[in-house]
């Protein structure tokens, strides 16, 4: 399988870990390795299990202790890292002591290209933060120094203080985090374009679709938007988005490669103005990650209908238990269930089947001033 490997890349992966299941360090160290990065996991939280199961035991980091980690690197000299990918840290202290650990690593790189930051700033997702409030403005200041960030629609609304409603607000919220935060490379994922005003914009896919824009910015800050559509499975997966980001890595590196012309010594990755949105590394990279994540999941799902049925058939193991313990049961159940089957297809995330494609959001599609 040499072929499907990505060149060769050292990643430093800071973000929560479980012992059981694949979310955070658990599900981005594998898939990262599973394409032929080096990894070493920088783990700021240790959970028995994803917080999804409404139960768990286990420790966050502190602050200090992530710093006492990677301190440990530098004295030994283990930060020879070409890529590091931050995800959830506990506390808004946590949040600056991995943005000191990026910076760092941005200041030892030494020239243009040779290190980059992949920042999926974890806050909270359908309308409400699930991290302190001081988390945010910790966030704000540290993702000045990433080079790509992947907020959901959510995050992306607190760091642009725009509102997502329409295509056209979703333009001005990317264009904004683009300028306020002089980040080159942006990706929302998992917006729902159906439930959104279209102010004459492009057309939409149907609900049953998410839609991931991407962009990544000319010379002059302007954006250069690009969108996937890719249909929606009707169930919920814990662990996705660390899937993404740990795929996103791998695959952005990959195509960074192949598009030459000294990319890789370019500050940021940021390719000449000339790229097309639909043809930039960012773009192409997204492609594949979706089509294995598509491939992932949809198995994951099918797994997780086979032992629901099952389930059902096993009516004994509820007798003699309460009603709201039944419930529990129940619940604890289905939600092991639908654990991500990352390891047994392991070969979708190294040999995806392309089947979506990027859409370029062209002059006309675009609000006015962002035109």
């Amino acid at each position: 399988m040499s072929n499907s490997l990505v060149p060769e890349t050292r990643v430093l992966a800071v973000a929560s870990q479980v012992v059981y299941g694949h979310v955070g360090n658990s599900m981005a160290s594998f898939a990262m390795q599973s394409l032929g990065c080096d990894v070493a996991a920088l783990n700021t939280v240790h959970f028995s299990n994803h917080t999804g199961y409404r139960q768990f035991k286990g420790t966050r980091a502190t602050a200090q202790e992530i710093t006492d980690l990677y301190q440990g690197l530098c004295q030994s000299n283990l930060t020879d890292f070409d890529v590091m990918l931050s995800g959830y840290a506990p506390s808004a202290a946590a949040v600056e002591a991995v943005g000191a650990i990026g910076m760092d690593l941005k200041k030892k790189s030494g020239k243009p290209g040779s290190f980059f930051w992949v920042l999926d700033p974890v806050m909270g997702d359908q309308g409400r933060l699930y991290v302190n409030g001081d988390v945010v403005p910790a966030y704000k200041e540290v993702i000045k120094h990433a080079d790509l960030i992947l907020p959901n629609q959510f995050e992306a609304e607190v760091l642009s203080g725009i509102e997502i409603t329409s295509l056209a607000t979703l333009a001005e919220a990317i264009t904004a985090i683009h300028r306020i935060y002089s980040v080159p490379h942006v990706i929302i994922t998992s917006v729902q374009l159906s439930k959104l005003s279209q102010s004459g914009c492009t057309p939409t896919p149907p609900e049953n679709f998410l839609t991931v824009i991407g962009s990544t910015t000319k010379s002059d800050g302007s954006p250069r938007l690009f969108r996937v559509d890719v249909p929606a499975l009707d169930c919920f997966f814990s662990g996705t988005g660390d899937m993404f980001a740990a795929l996103m890595v791998a695959r952005l590196r990959e195509a960074v490669a192949a598009a030459g012309d000294g990319l890789q010594s370019t500050a940021s990755w940021v390719s000449p103005d000339s790229v097309s949105a639909t043809t930039l590394p960012l773009a192409q990279a997204t492609l594949k990650v979706l089509s294995s994540m598509h491939s992932v999941l949809e198995r994951t799902m099918e797994a997780r209908n086979a032992e629901l049925a099952k389930m059902a058939l096993e009516t004994s193991q509820s007798e003699g238990l309460s009603v709201e313990e039944q419930q529990k049961q129940d619940y604890l159940r289905r939600t092991k269930a639908a654990e991500v089957r990352l390891v047994r297809n392991v070969q979708f995330l190294r040999d995806p089947l392309v089947q979506f494609e990027a859409q370029e959001w062209r002059k006309e599609d675009l609000p006015v001033g962002l035109q």
